[in-house]
């Protein structure tokens, strides 16, 4: 016999397709990025053999999806998360087949505005928004699934792009993976992407807090940026390994493949360890999530600075990939515990905004270092800095909570 509070969930067994679909969604458009990963080395060298052009791309990609996510954001709040979801997935199809054109601002325009601005940009921010508004009792866990759209794509394209430039071309590649976006996403997203749920009244966790209450004891705003800060800093350490470890390896002799296959090993781990800290998150909360995972980071990128052989990049890539991959979702899960849910389309975009541009700047970062030092050992160093300010600030807002504010599920 169901309880009270589980007769007043908004969780049915559509929410859960909804997540899938997003998980589907988002695992083919974050392929996109991956492929300047995977090819950053071959792309340098048409481009005149400076890294810091395809990692720009790479940077311009996480920093427009920012910038759009808050414009999408509002966007989906006015008519709905399926149009704009359909336009996200022209949007980075478009931005492939421009960026193939093989020269410098052709890759940086059609990643940075098409692919980022315009395509996951509609897709990545709304969608995370969107989802929370199917769940209760279990949005952990949900935006854990579907924040791991990014880590299935990780997983499963760096090993498969790998091989297609090998055989056609970075060129070429872009431009087939631009197309099979577009095969998949729109239709997907015409087909089940619907309204969400309406919170029923009394219903606890799904409406959030008072609209205006303070937040942690402090003002609501200056809460949310302390969040947004923290998500920067935690992001820039974050975005170094993903974006630069199939060059690092090729650097220490370790061929291409191997390095691509350890690109899909951190993060299958993040997959898999991702849906842990959601359970986790479910239980203790965001915040203390949060905590929990920075400090995984920081050991993590204490590895890739100690480690240089094949063997050991592997434990280490895997290690790592168990330890950041909660923190995303778990940013996400913190800002709808704390704040209302009428703001959740505002709110959680500006957060994810600071959170990519950490992300663009740490992937910018460790090539405009490794382009001036030679190495990338300056970049790791420069991450983990950023990761102890990271906790510096988490750790400052967590002696501000009380009890958890989600309470045990039933």
């Amino acid at each position: 016999m169901a309880t009270a509070g589980q007769a007043r969930s908004i969780e049915t067994r559509t929410s859960w397709l909804v997540a899938v679909t997003a998980v589907i969604i988002l695992s083919v458009s974050f392929g996109a990025p991956i492929v300047v990963v995977v090819a950053l080395r071959p792309i340098a060298a048409d481009l005149g053999d400076a890294r810091e052009i395809p990692a720009l791309a790479s940077s311009l990609t996480y920093l427009g999806a920012g910038l759009g996510g808050m414009l999408m954001g509002w966007l989906a709040g006015r008519i709905g998360t399926r149009p704009v979801a359909i336009v996200g997935g022209a949007m980075v199809c478009a931005g492939l087949i421009l960026a193939s054109g093989g020269t410098a601002w052709q890759l940086l325009l059609g990643y940075g505005v098409l692919v980022g601005l315009l395509g996951n940009g509609a897709l990545f921010p709304p969608m995370m928004t969107y989802v929370s508004l199917w769940f209760d009792r279990r949005r952990g866990t949900a935006l854990a699934l579907v924040s791991s759209g990014q880590y299935v794509a990780g997983a499963l394209w760096p090993a498969v792009f790998e091989r297609a430039v090998e055989a056609f071309g970075w060129q070429r590649t872009m431009m087939g993976f631009g197309v099979l976006t577009a095969a998949v996403t729109m239709p997907l997203a015409a087909l089940v992407l619907r309204p969400p749920p309406v919170p029923l009244p009394g219903a606890g966790p799904a409406a959030g807090p008072s609209a205006g209450a303070p937040v942690l004891r402090l003002p609501p705003n200056l809460a949310l940026a302390l969040l947004a800060i923290a998500s920067f800093l935690c992001c820039v350490p974050m975005a170094m390994p993903a974006a630069h470890l199939v060059a690092f390896c090729g650097d220490l002799g370790i061929a291409a493949s191997r390095g691509a296959l350890m690109l899909s090993v951190l993060l299958a781990t993040a997959f898999l360890a991702r849906q842990f800290w959601g359970w986790v998150s479910d239980r203790i909360g965001g915040l203390n999530t949060l905590l929990c995972g920075s400090a995984a980071q920081v050991l993590g990128m204490t590895g890739f600075l100690l480690t240089q052989d094949e063997a050991g990049l592997f434990f280490v890539a895997a290690a790592y990939g168990l330890g950041f991959s909660g923190l995303v979702p778990a940013y996400v899960l913190t800002v709808r515990e704390l704040f209302p849910v009428r703001e959740a389309a505002w709110r959680v975009p500006a957060l994810l905004f600071l959170s990519l541009c950490g992300m663009a700047a740490g992937a910018w970062l460790a090539g405009f270092l490794y382009d001036r030092f030679g190495n990338y050992a300056i970049a790791w160093e420069a991450g983990i800095a950023c990761n102890l300010a990271n906790l510096a600030i988490l750790g400052f807002l967590a002696l501000r909570q009380g009890r958890p504010l989600r309470p045990a599920l039933a």
